[in-house]
């Protein structure tokens, strides 16, 4: 090493502290991939809904009517507020825009609150659940009748000594609960199905049926309140300046008028109709169906009812609010890998790549096996056999007993030389050494192509038994042909 020109770079070497708290490690895969975040069980929700605030919000697909329920609610009360509570509450008193004020909120909210909540959808049953369930019926119909039948997707339970039908649902695979149907719209399952309603773009059901039925009824008192005082409005400015002046001094109220009276029969007569149905304990679906009508019989009646009308309200508006059944919010537990049980009895996770080489490898060697022991049929000469010795190859190492591990099985001739081993067996086939001194035997280099592709001078005739190598000689031959192969297949 020179002290002028090697000593400046040697100077400017310096060696880097290799980190022991690397989150790498040479020994990881480099294709190794980051753990991929925990999804929420909304992000794979099967029915036909619509998620917004990481699943907060809850809502069916179609949801342009929705919007449209929105859009007539805001711009008839801001409408009502903007042009005629501020002459409505210097004529005749400010109570009117604080009434009306609290009953737009009392609608926002409830609208809100029907649309963004779970309606008291059923989760569907896992693939076990489903094949366990699959089973208890198949076993409850076999052993009804001999032959086939298909199974029975119904059961009875009694319910306060009226019998009610659970139905199968195909899509959740599941036994409905009593009182729940399967929503078309929504794909889902819901527990005290009342309807799907598009004005509020959700299911009604179990959990938001409460909140659906003080918003219409909201919705009623705040279209009759807005309707009255804007023909109120109308009236006192038309005794002061005439009606036609009056209309054109607030054209606004006009439109709210004309809004209000074409909506508040449809609305308040939804608000009676669910008066009713909840006074009676019912939902829109039974009563449709008509399934406690007095028509089907006498003893039909409904079993769900408290036989009162202020404990059936009570039940409805103020019981308690059961916890939803699906969810959403919650992290997706990450699957345990099933075990693959294999032939022969171990069990083991997955299938690894040394399993599947292994497998290869023992293909090989008995293709390997077969192409050596028909390469090596040319290699017989044409002479008899009288005893059966060893000879040894030049330049090969005599091996004194047969490989263990590979044995030499008989050949399969070809089927264009049916007579290859016609007259003896292989095992009898191995000459003498004596016999063989004046003939020459070919090294695997100087082998021949298989018997189907023979020339026409070839030496082999029916007439002669036939000479092969010897067994030591073929162990030798196979084991170093194998090698060669297992080496190339594990490359």
């Amino acid at each position: 090493m020179t002290s002028g020109g090697g000593s400046g770079p040697m100077k400017d070497c310096e060696y880097s502290q290799i980190s022991t708290h690397s989150s790498s490690s040479p020994m990881e895969s480099p294709h190794k991939k980051k753990k991929a975040a925990p999804k929420r069980k909304w992000e794979v929700f099967p029915g036909r809904n619509k998620f917004c605030c990481n699943g907060r919000i809850m809502m069916a697909r179609q949801t342009g009517v929705f919007y449209l329920t929105l859009v007539l609610i805001l711009v008839t009360s801001g409408l009502f507020f903007a042009f005629d509570c501020p002459y409505l509450s210097e004529k005749i008193t400010p109570a009117i825009p604080a009434i009306g004020g609290i009953l737009f909120f009392f609608v926002m909210g409830t609208l809100l609150r029907t649309s963004f909540s779970d309606p008291g959808v059923l989760p569907r049953a896992t693939p076990d659940e489903a094949a366990d369930l699959e089973r208890q019926i198949d076993i409850a119909n076999g052993s009804s009748s001999g032959g086939y039948r298909p199974p029975p997707r119904t059961k009875e339970v009694i319910i306060n000594g009226q019998t009610v039908k659970l139905k199968y649902c195909f899509t959740c695979k599941i036994f409905r609960p009593p009182r729940a149907s399967h929503c078309s719209l929504c794909d889902n399952c819901v527990e005290r199905f009342d309807h799907h309603c598009p004005w509020v773009g959700n299911c009604v059901g179990k959990r938001n049926y409460r909140f659906f039925y003080m918003f219409i009824l909201s919705l009623s008192f705040l279209t009759v309140f807005i309707f009255a005082f804007v023909i109120t409005h109308v009236i006192l400015r038309s005794q002061q300046a005439g009606f036609l002046n009056a209309l054109k001094d607030s054209p606004a109220s006009v439109l709210e008028a004309v809004v209000c009276f074409f909506s508040v029969w449809s609305i308040v007569g939804l608000s009676g109709f669910h008066t009713y149905l909840i006074s009676s304990n019912q939902t829109t679906n039974e009563d449709i169906k008509g399934s406690w009508s007095n028509k089907r019989g006498k003893e039909n009646y409904n079993p769900y009812s408290y036989g009162n009308i202020f404990t059936n309200c009570c039940a409805a508006l103020c019981g308690p609010i059961s916890p939803s059944l699906i969810d959403r919010r919650g992290f997706i537990q990450p699957d345990t890998p099933q075990p693959a049980a294999p032939s022969n009895g171990i069990t083991m996770y997955g299938a690894t790549q040394s399993q599947s080489n292994m497998c290869d490898q023992d293909q090989c060697i008995q293709s390997t096996k077969f192409v050596l022991q028909a390469a090596a049929t040319p290699l017989l000469q044409s002479e008899p056999s009288i005893a059966s010795e060893e000879l040894p190859l030049s330049g090969k190492t005599t091996i004194g007993a047969p490989c263990a591990t590979l044995t030499l099985g008989q050949p399969t001739p070809p089927s264009s030389m049916p007579n290859l081993t016609s007259e003896t067996g292989l095992t009898d086939m191995i000459p003498l050494k004596e016999e063989h001194e004046g003939h020459q035997f070919l090294t695997p280099e100087e082998a021949p192509s298989p018997p189907g592709m023979l020339p026409a001078g070839s030496p082999i005739t029916h007439s002669h038994t036939l000479h092969v190598l010897s067994l030591a000689s073929q162990d030798s031959l196979h084991e170093d042909s194998v090698r060669g192969l297992v080496k190339l297949s594990s490359v």
